[in-house]
């Protein structure tokens, strides 16, 4: 047998004379996995030769119990030294998932669903599942509008739940100290407070704009004047329109997703808000408009009256019309 003493050395000697110039393989390593079972799937890929000596050698250097979930990546002919290292260190193979501000969870799943490895409509399922957000303490109903936006560096095939877990924590960082005391001030729940900020993102498309269109909203709250707010239809429709129709309204009317015909808020967000839109839903403008419509380049017209909003609209529509013409 070995010298215990001497098989470090023997293991550097093979270490410097190996040739990392074979093929590239993958290695999973789940959670919890023994070193033993972690040496079989390295043996496997054709990454050991000797097995029984590569467990001898971790034990030896105290490696055995130190090795790191995750999925790595190694050239065949890669040294035990760097192997041992790099499962030590937790050298997994990591990408980037990008948020962006207004995703709802359909959209975010298919990103999601790149990182972790699993089919996109079982990433949605379990995004929406009330149970599952109720585990992990989000106000609900579902993951949707706690998945922050924001730009992340995940491990490739990380389980869903963890990965889930660094979007609400960052979620949670966003979330000021003074906004529960303000939300309170208003008689928001923080629900309610990302709902409406869910509603203002997927309206405004200048951020500038934000603090009015949650004047509007907060206006039509407290007068009891349903919201009518487009992006709530579109939701509930399940894929969006280009041009929303009353038909559309129509088809979708028994959904609480539908601020024309129902009253306030909707049960839930909508999307997942930037911190410009939850600041804009907790601090609106003070000013009394109740309409608004969207100008051909984004922008909006902000009015007190139906009879105004009348007047814009149809002047808007003429506008349309000519720059269609031409």
């Amino acid at each position: 047998m070995i010298d215990r003493w001497l098989l470090p050395l023997l293991v550097l000697l093979l270490g410097a004379c190996a040739r990392a110039d074979g093929p590239s393989v993958r290695v999973h390593v789940p959670r919890g996995a023994t070193f033993s079972a972690v040496t079989d799937s390295l043996d496997a890929k054709g990454l050991v030769r000797a097995p029984r000596l590569f467990r001898l050698y971790a034990r030896v250097i105290g490696a055995h119990d130190e090795v790191k979930p995750g999925v790595y990546e190694f050239r065949r002919g890669t040294g035990w030294v760097k192997l041992i290292s790099d499962l030590r260190a937790g050298r997994f193979l990591r990408a980037k998932l990008v948020i962006p501000e207004g995703w709802d969870v359909q959209r975010i799943a298919e990103r999601l669903a790149a990182i972790t490895e699993l089919p996109p409509e079982s990433v949605a399922a379990a995004l929406l599942d009330s149970g599952r957000a109720a585990r992990a303490g989000v106000p609900g109903p579902t993951f949707e509008g706690y998945l922050y936006p924001a730009t992340y560096t995940l491990a490739v095939a990380m389980p869903l739940d963890v990965a889930v877990g660094e979007l609400v924590a960052q979620y949670r960082r966003a979330w000021r100290p003074a906004w529960r005391a303000r939300a309170d001030s208003l008689g928001l729940s923080e629900r309610e407070a990302v709902t409406l900020a869910s509603i203002i993102e997927s309206e405004a498309k200048r951020p500038e704009e934000m603090p009015l269109v949650s004047a509007v909203y907060h206006n039509r709250l407290r007068i009891h004047y349903p919201l009518q707010a487009d992006p709530t239809v579109q939701y509930a429709l399940g894929r969006r329109r280009e041009r929303l129709l009353y038909a559309h309204i129509d088809s979708v009317a028994d959904s609480p997703y539908n601020t024309y015909t129902h009253a306030g808020l909707p049960p839930g967000p909508i999307a997942s808000p930037s911190v410009r839109a939850l600041e804009a839903a907790l601090y609106p403008a003070d000013v009394d408009y109740l309409y608004f419509v969207a100008r051909p380049d984004g922008s909006h017209v902000f009015t007190r009256s139906i009879q105004e909003h009348n007047r814009v609209k149809e002047a808007l529509r003429r506008e349309r019309r000519a720059l269609e013409r031409h």
